[in-house]
């Protein structure tokens, strides 16, 4: 299958994936309720979609075409509600984060869909296993060149995205020592981690005519990459983010993606170059590792210094351009965090140490994202 041309898209647009856990009210366990869910759900108008994900205590919900983050917001409220009445009739709830806390891998079912089982066939326990949660967000490029710009630029940002949405350290009711550990599920498949630095749509395609040749690969979907162009969308799609606990937080972060890309397009700070990427493998484990916590290898001057200094370092060059797309509040509300040391996965610690038990973390959380005041 030949690689699909880069559609036309508006630059600096937004879309914004999210997927979600269905949990019953019991234990707070996950639970296979997502078909009874997208039947309640067609019966709403709403902007975006809602789809099955690879197992059936999964649902993913996305907005449609959005220029702000207070636009993504102002589509995730009514869908968020929409979830909300459709659980409670269920008697279940939904929940943000990257990992449940305590569910079992191989308790989960592959939800009944041909590319589903087809990944399954082939990847084995690996499927059940991808029973994690993430925010994907699309940011609209002016052209397919400008989008491998983008997409290498942005790969110097990764362990930012990463350590401002980590909400995963807990995996099969264990602290992993991880602000994500999500991500270690992703890096476990084979076409996973980061693209090839190249830097023309031209040498793309030779690339992806290439990998098709072997076989490998068959069509973009295939690539797992933590950044990856979306040519059908005219977007670059980047993956590396936690599900965050709320919805406000989720267009926070679309609003600090975007702010940072219309920063790289008015300014082109630097040129990307495959050098970039021999500190990207750390920069990434020291995110997952100490979110905001961590050390960060500048790549161009192999300066070693906080994280949080560097998020903080880039919120100010980038904080005109949240004020001209209305996303000055929600990139002050990560600099807040930032300062703080606070993101979703401390949350949930600390929550934990205070209740010990994680299915009333679970509950708790679940109450965060109906947007009750925890």
């Amino acid at each position: 299958m030949p690689l699909e041309a880069f559609q036309h898209s508006e630059p600096l647009t937004l879309g914004v994936e999210l997927e979600l856990q269905l949990v019953n009210t019991n234990d707070y366990d996950l639970a296979p309720y997502a078909t009874d869910m997208l039947r309640l759900m067609e019966k709403y108008q709403l902007p975006g979609s809602v789809v099955p994900e690879m197992t059936s205590s999964m649902i993913e919900i996305s907005t449609g075409i959005c220029h702000s983050a207070a636009e993504v917001l102002g589509q995730l409220s009514p869908i968020r509600d929409a979830l909300v009445k459709s659980a409670d009739k269920l008697n279940i709830a939904v929940v943000g984060g990257g990992t449940h806390p305590f569910q079992q891998w191989h308790q989960q079912r592959i939800y009944d869909k041909a590319r589903f089982h087809e990944l399954s066939a082939l990847y084995g326990y690996l499927t059940k296993q991808f029973t994690i949660f993430g925010q994907h967000i699309h940011i609209g490029c002016p052209d397919a060149d400008a989008a491998l710009l983008m997409l290498h630029r942005m790969s110097r940002y990764i362990p930012h995205f990463i350590a401002l949405s980590a909400s995963s350290p807990y995996v099969q009711g264990q602290d992993t020592a991880f602000d994500s550990a999500r991500l270690n599920s992703v890096f476990a498949f084979p076409l996973s981690g980061r693209a090839p630095c190249v830097l023309t749509w031209k040498e793309f395609e030779a690339y992806f005519d290439k990998m098709t040749a072997t076989g490998v690969v068959k069509s973009m979907k295939d690539f797992y990459w933590d950044i990856r162009p979306k040519p059908e969308f005219g977007t670059i799609e980047i993956r590396v983010c936690d599900t965050p606990l709320t919805i406000e937080r989720a267009a926070a972060l679309a609003g600090y993606v975007q702010a940072l890309a219309a920063w790289f397009l008015d300014t082109q700070p630097f040129t990307p170059t495959e050098d970039d990427y021999l500190v990207y493998t750390y920069n990434r484990f020291q995110a997952c590792r100490f979110g905001l916590d961590a050390v960060y290898v500048e790549p161009g001057s192999g300066q070693h210094m906080p994280l949080s200094d560097h998020i903080l370092q880039t919120m100010e060059h980038i904080t005109p351009y949240a004020a001209r797309y209305g996303a000055a509040p929600a990139l002050q509300a990560l600099r807040n965090d930032v300062a703080n040391s606070h993101n979703d996965a401390r949350w949930l610690r600390e929550r934990q140490a205070k209740e010990q038990l994680l299915g009333e973390v679970s509950r708790q959380a679940s109450r965060r994202f109906r947007g009750e005041a925890i």
